[in-house]
């Protein structure tokens, strides 16, 4: 299960930076200005993969689909960020309890919408690029676990399983 959410995580963060590097100036999308680490992923990742022109150009036109899509959800999420923190500040558990839950829910959306349209770019992928997909998420991952001291489990360590 956490391997799934990392790859997702991973997924979402390389389509949406293919995205940042797709924007030009002037456009409603972030650009490259915005989120220079991203963009700077996302053209790696995209030169690594040997993308295509047309797959750069079916994977901005997926991922802004995407982005459009997910924008309301985004502005109820800010709502709820805000009830939420009205409700701790009147220390008002019922309210933090149904927040809280409508706050996984919003999130759970979003997740769905980025997992679908990263599913409908990998699926565009030719057997190689996908191929090396998995290499540089499995890359991806083990300088994660590296980083943060966790074992392919996800433990930490600190209990002697990991």
């Amino acid at each position: 299960m956490k391997r799934n959410i990392l790859f997702l995580a991973g997924a979402a963060i390389v389509a949406t930076g293919m995205i940042y590097a797709q924007a030009t100036p002037g456009t409603t999308a972030p650009g490259p200005q915005r989120h220079p680490f991203m963009a700077r992923r996302a053209a790696r990742v995209a030169n690594e993969l040997g993308l295509t022109d047309a797959q750069k150009d079916q994977a901005k036109a997926l991922f802004a689909q995407a982005r459009q899509s997910a924008q309301p959800l985004r502005a109820q999420l800010r709502e709820n960020r805000q009830a939420l923190a009205a409700a701790v500040k009147a220390g008002n558990e019922a309210d933090i309890q149904r927040l809280s839950q409508t706050s996984g829910t919003l999130q759970g959306q979003l997740t769905a919408i980025r997992t679908e349209a990263m599913s409908k770019f990998y699926a565009s992928l030719t057997p190689e690029q996908k191929a090396k997909a998995d290499q540089l998420r499995q890359q991806r991952r083990a300088r994660w676990q590296q980083h943060h001291g966790t074992g392919s489990n996800g433990d930490s360590g600190a209990n002697g399983k990991g």
